[in-house]
């Protein structure tokens, strides 16, 4: 097993765990590796605010070299979970007095003041119940084009004589999918509409905001929307693709962008932007579950973190994606999922990245972890997810 220890700040037996569990997590985690369902695996897991186990195992490049470890130190892109750092800047926005949760997202951007977008408000956006098209409609709906393939469209044809961008009307001539709070759908474009809303009233960009009033404050040096050629290198490696880039990244060569792609730099970031690594996301998970603060540094106040992570959907069903679930459990932009699937406590409250990635904040147990398990493939596989998950918690006393 190719194993990197990182810093810890006491024994598991300090804070009432079970070590030899440990074991059994690096053993699940080498499994799946050899399985050939996931690249290698990194962890940090914190109780009461102490970190006690954190490592990596396998290789930091698809090239599987072991002369080039995964370290705990190694940077993933974090995906979806960047949403919940979205959703903590639109909470910190409220609590400042400048949104509310139920307000209209037409008060801001304009093309949403039009029938039928002028019923979407924040709320739901963040809980996902907007009616926009879900992530990856087209795979499902013949001839639909997504908000992203409009965009791109859109971008591709554009002339600076034509006036001002304009890509969120653009975007939205494929329409929504359902009314407003009819169902669960999950929809990144949303959380990038969000981001516009961020822009709108702070008169700076949303990665901007985040990167002052969250990311810094809390000391995620890690934690970026682009990577620096120094992040570069230790960049987890997925593909031949990513490759060149962080080497030419790393060489300070950057290539030729086409107008058309560079106008993406427009397009907030706040669905899924972001790369960290497992402790500097842990940091962020021990602000939640701290109440807003971390180390004496206040984010956001307790009252918001409640309203964030209290269960606010009710017989609200989730068909997305094929799913067939009568009441879907949901916080505000944070998942809430119940069942006989997960180990964790009542209340607990998490988020999931593509590709993969994981975040957990079990409050009973004053337990957090964040594992990123990078899949060798497109699939989705629960047994890095959800298997993880009981397999941490099992070590609890």
């Amino acid at each position: 097993m190719l194993y990197t220890p990182g810093i810890t700040d006491c024994s598991p037996a300090e804070v009432n765990y079970d070590a030899t569990r440990i074991g059994i997590l690096h053993t699940h985690f080498q499994q799946l590796i050899d399985d050939h369902k996931i690249q290698a695996a990194a962890y940090c897991v914190s109780r009461y605010g102490k970190t006690f186990m954190h490592g990596a195992i396998g290789p930091r490049s698809y090239r599987q070299d072991p002369a080039d470890p995964l370290l705990p130190t190694s940077v993933h892109q974090i995906a979806s979970i960047t949403k919940a750092v979205t959703s903590v800047a639109i909470a910190k926005l409220v609590e400042d007095g400048i949104l509310r949760f139920d307000l209209p997202v037409g008060a801001f951007l304009e093309p949403f003041n039009a029938d039928p977008f002028n019923k979407i408000d924040i709320y739901s956006l963040l809980t996902h119940t907007s009616g926009l098209f879900p992530d990856c409609a087209g795979s499902m709906i013949p001839y639909h084009k997504s908000y992203w393939q409009l965009i791109g469209e859109y971008f591709d044809k554009y002339n600076p004589e034509d006036g001002e961008l304009d890509w969120i009307t653009a975007a939205l001539s494929c329409g929504i999918n359902k009314p407003v709070g009819e169902e669960w759908q999950y929809c990144s474009f949303g959380f990038c509409i969000l981001g516009e809303i961020i822009k709108k009233v702070t008169g700076m960009s949303a990665e901007q905001y985040i990167e002052e009033q969250i990311l810094k404050p809390l000391g995620m040096n890690d934690t970026l929307w682009e990577p620096t050629p120094e992040l570069a290198k230790r960049f987890i490696i997925r593909n031949e693709r990513k490759e060149k880039q962080l080497h030419d990244l790393i060489a300070e060569n950057p290539a030729e962008i086409p107008p058309g792609e560079k106008l993406w730099d427009n397009v907030s970031s706040t669905g899924g932007g972001l790369s960290s690594t497992p402790a500097d996301l842990i940091r962020f998970a021990n602000m939640l579950l701290g109440m807003g603060t971390l180390d004496g540094t206040r984010i956001v106040g307790r009252k918001a973190v409640e309203k964030l992570t209290t269960r606010t959907l009710y017989g609200t069903p989730d068909y997305c994606w094929g799913n067939n679930v009568k009441d879907r459990s949901y916080g505000i932009g944070l998942d809430m999922r119940r069942g006989p699937a997960f180990l964790y406590s009542e209340g607990s409250y998490f988020h999931e990245g593509a590709g993969a990635c994981c975040m957990v904040i079990d409050p009973v147990e004053q337990l957090t972890a964040v594992w990123f398990v990078p899949f060798t493939d497109d699939n989705w596989h629960a047994e890095a997810l959800f298997n993880v998950t009981n397999v941490i918690w099992s070590g609890l006393m």
